[in-house]
């Protein structure tokens, strides 16, 4: 049994928006040939979905596939499986040129909810997070305030938020300011 625990164990926050980190979740770093029909093979596999295109994510159930570089993605798996989609992954790329890294306790994880998810976020981060310009299945690396972030829409009335487990406080910090009662700047809800 693993004694591993989140970056902030059950810290929520409820603002204008519903905030809370989201628990541990299985990290994979993948980089090498998107276009490689072993990489798609292998990422089938571990997620059951296919290569996302540039600045997408696509999940089934509790795994998805978002896109990082012209030629990394970041696989979301259940935590407990990790050490054993790696083992998956070296078997299936043998011969590839591919570099697969549990990245899971590096990271933490958020999710703001409520239908003004996208007003918070628009305080933090120079994303567009208007409908027309991000939606559900859109994926975006960029900032938030003074740190790196990744973040999506699994639903157009959620947000989820990953940095880097170094930082996990401010972050949380940071989105519970940006959701304050009567801060709404409503420019998308």
């Amino acid at each position: 049994m693993s004694d591993a625990k989140s970056a902030l164990p059950g810290a929520r926050y409820e603002g204008f928006v519903k905030l809370r980190e989201m628990g541990l979740q299985g990290m994979i770093t993948l980089r090498g040939d998107l276009a490689s029909a072993k990489l798609a093979a292998a990422v089938q596999t571990a997620t059951g979905t296919a290569v996302p295109g540039q600045r997408q994510i696509v999940s089934e159930g509790d795994r998805a596939a978002a896109w990082m570089s012209p030629d990394e993605l970041l696989l979301l798996v259940p935590y407990a499986e990790v050490a054993d989609i790696i083992a998956g992954i070296e078997t299936a790329l043998a011969g590839e040129h591919f570099l697969a890294v549990n990245v899971s306790d590096a990271r933490a994880m958020f999710r703001l909810e409520g239908a003004l998810c996208r007003d918070a976020m628009a305080k933090l981060s120079p994303v567009d997070f208007s409908e027309a310009a991000f939606c559900p299945g859109d994926f975006r690396r960029s900032r938030m305030a003074q740190i790196a972030a990744a973040m999506w829409m699994p639903d157009a009335q959620s947000l989820q938020v990953i940095c880097f487990r170094s930082v996990a406080q401010y972050a949380f910090d940071l989105l519970s300011a940006a959701a304050a009662p009567g801060s709404e700047p409503r420019l998308y809800g």
